[in-house]
């Protein structure tokens, strides 16, 4: 798929954050990824980073471009250098029983205090 179809996914909600068709407060970006704040945020750093292309969770990334996966990470580590001192926990839901509500690939970059660890 051409990066064009693969952002052609009108019911996406992060697609549409892409494309800018619904506000979102950017924090960085490439020509591949966007990172925003999440609008429910959970600690003091809560950064979705999403890549431009439309993959439906982490999985099919990593097995369609893991190129971008990476690009995806490195981003994620890019905003937790700034804004938490390097120190995060990136997180990929994969499915809805795993937490996962828009099925657009996204890293939830968690930081800014010290993190427990409850992943249930």
């Amino acid at each position: 798929m051409s990066s064009a179809e693969n952002l052609a996914v009108p019911d996406c909600l992060f697609c549409r954050i892409v494309a800018g068709q619904v506000p979102a407060d950017l924090v960085a970006g490439t020509d591949r990824v966007v990172a925003f704040r999440d609008i429910n945020p959970q600690a003091p750093l809560h950064v979705l980073v999403v890549p431009r292309d439309h993959h439906a969770d982490v999985a099919q990334l990593a097995a369609v471009d893991p190129g971008l996966l990476a690009d995806v990470v490195a981003l994620a580590h890019e905003v937790a250098q700034t804004e938490a001192d390097g120190a995060y926990r990136l997180v990929f839901n994969t499915g809805a029983e795993a937490g996962q509500s828009v099925f657009h690939v996204h890293g939830h970059v968690i930081g800014g205090r010290r993190l427990g660890w409850s992943p249930a």
